[in-house]
This record gives structure tokens, C-alpha cells and sequence, in this order.
């Protein structure tokens, strides 16, 4: 039976330049030892919209976005520009971001660059993690990686848990920076305790990697779990394999049926929706009707949480 495996996660395997990654493995293979593709050249390539939309997704869940706001009259938007012109941090953060998303103003990423720049210049970190996503993408200013990173890092510093995401993904690919995977999994790790799905995913590969930290499939397991239990599409697919091969966990084909069919029904993308699958029905080979109802059961009871670790 071969599996097939989630190499990265979506924005790490855009930000190669690849509409996928993946390995392949046997029940039998060690995860360390598989081929993989070749990414020192594809990551010169230009960022795709994907990687782009999946960030901006991303930092719609920022602390000063979690909380609904009315819509401004246009005496509201006056008030709110003089006082944003006067200095006020929280005035130019919301001004950046409404000309960012195009909420109440025409949507104008250059002018979003500028709100998001005067609120970073006095140390504001949501504003700083904004403004290194616009140079990460280049919306409304050319792309310019080490100026990401160096915003990244201002926010990550205070402990704005996006940047810290971001700033373990740059250490990572060796965006801005060079590339240091014992900084790149500190920043996930400062994420990831956080309950950042995103950086929970990728501190779990380095363990199976291990790239920074000594290789231990039971952390990439605890980490994956927490990812997977927040409804992290790729995690549940590295989970099902772990318990495919009982690495990391006894092996278990109903857990590793549920994480497969879990990963299938909740991917946007089409391919790894796909690869969930498949190897979803390549375990399923393996278990008897009573296993896989059971395995079904489990994946319809399921619900997601938040924050887990």
C-alpha cells in the first residue's frame, strides 16, 4: 500500500513556487528517509496568488480584527482619517486595514501600505506584522523579503503571534534571512503554544525532519494532533499517516481512517483533497466493515477546537 504524504503546508509549498509537495511512503519507510523534491531554485520564483490569499485569510484573525465593527458614515470617515492624520495608532491601523480589504473606502493597497507604515514607525505589532505581509506579497509596494522579515521580526518581538508564524516560515525557506532552521522552529514554537494551527503544522514536520530540533515523531504527533484538532487540513493527513505506520503512535487504522477522511472532506485544494482520499481508501483496504463504520462514526462525531495544543 503506498500513502501519500503532505510535505508541507499550503503556504510553505506555495512560497516554493509548487501547486504541490508531497512524499511518498510505505507502512515500512521511515519518514526521514524519503526523496524529496528539489526547492533551492523553485524558491526564487514570484509568490502565486494562492500563497498570497492564504495569508491574507491568515491575518483576518488578528486580534484587532476579531471583533465586528459598524460601518462608518461618512462623517465617521472623516473623524477617523483626521484622527489617524493626527497620530493616532489605532485610527491608522483601521484606516490601513479598510483600504486594504476594500471595507467603506475603495480598495487601495497602496494607501494601505501607507496607513500600515505610519502605525509601525510608532511600534504598533499588528501593524508591523500587516505591513511585512504587503512586502512578503508585494501588495502596493514591491516586493522586498528582507524588509518583510525585518517587520516580522519587530511584531514577533512583542509577541504578535501571526508575525511569529511568519517569521519562523522566512527562517525556514531562507526568505530575507538566511536560512536557520533552529530560529525558524523557535518562532513556530512561540506560535504554535499560542494555538496557531498554521505554525502547529510546521513545527511537526521539522520534528520528522528534524530540522533544528533532534528528530521524535511523538512531538511531530503532539503538534500535528493540536493542528489537526483545530480542523488543520494538512496535519490530519500527516496524523493518519503516522498512525498508518504507528510512528510516533501504536498503529491504528480506524484513528488513521478518521484523520484521512477528516483531511478529505474539509481541503479547499482540490489535489491534497484528492491525496486525503486516497489514502483514506488505500487503509480502508486493510480494516473490516465494522472498523471502518466505526472510523466513519468517529469522522461524523468530530468537531473542531480552538486554541489546542
Amino acid at each position: 500500500m503506498t500513502l501519500c504524504y503532505v510535505y508541507l503546508m499550503v503556504d510553505r509549498k506555495a512560497a516554493a513556487g509548487l501547486s504541490r509537495l508531497e512524499q511518498v511512503l510505505t507502512a515500512q519507510q521511515s519518514l526521514a528517509a524519503v526523496t524529496k523534491w528539489p526547492l533551492k531554485n523553485e524558491m526564487r520564483s514570484p509568490m502565486p496568488a494562492r500563497m498570497i490569499l492564504a495569508l491574507m485569510l491568515g491575518m483576518l484573525v488578528l486580534p484587532a480584527c476579531q471583533q465586528d465593527e459598524p460601518p462608518l458614515t461618512t462623517e465617521g470617515a472623516i473623524s477617523l482619517r483626521e484622527r489617524a492624520e493626527q497620530g493616532q495608532v489605532s485610527a491608522q491601523l483601521q484606516l490601513g486595514r479598510m483600504y486594504d480589504m476594500g471595507q467603506g473606502v475603495p480598495q487601495d493597497d497602496k494607501e494601505a501600505v501607507r496607513w500600515y507604515q505610519a502605525a509601525a514607525n510608532q511600534g504598533d505589532a499588528d501593524s508591523q506584522s500587516r505591513l511585512g505581509l504587503m512586502y512578503a506579497t508585494g501588495k502596493g509596494i514591491p516586493q522586498d523579503y528582507k524588509e518583510a522579515f525585518r517587520w516580522y521580526q519587530a511584531a514577533a518581538e512583542q509577541g504578535q503571534v501571526s508575525a511569529q508564524s511568519s517569521l519562523g516560515r522566512m527562517y525556514d525557506m531562507g526568505q530575507g534571512v538566511p536560512q536557520d532552521y533552529k530560529e525558524a522552529v523557535r518562532w513556530y514554537q512561540a506560535a504554535a503554544e499560542q494555538g496557531t494551527a498554521d505554525a502547529q503544522s510546521n513545527l511537526g514536520f521539522m520534528y520528522v525532519e528534524g530540522r533544528g530540533v533532534p528528530q521524535d515523531f511523538k512531538e511531530a504527533v503532539r503538534w500535528w494532533r493540536a493542528a489537526s484538532e483545530q480542523g488543520h487540513g494538512d496535519a490530519q493527513s500527516n496524523l493518519g499517516v503516522m498512525y498508518t505506520n504507528g510512528q510516533g503512535v501504536p498503529q491504528d487504522y480506524i484513528q488513521a481512517h478518521m484523520w484521512y477522511n477528516l483531511a478529505a472532506s474539509g481541503r479547499r485544494d482540490d489535489d491534497d483533497r484528492k491525496m486525503a482520499a486516497k489514502n483514506r481508501d488505500s487503509i480502508a483496504e486493510k480494516m473490516t466493515p465494522e472498523q471502518i463504520a466505526e472510523a466513519q462514526r468517529l469522522a461524523r462525531e468530530w468537531r473542531p477546537k480552538t486554541g489546542s495544543q
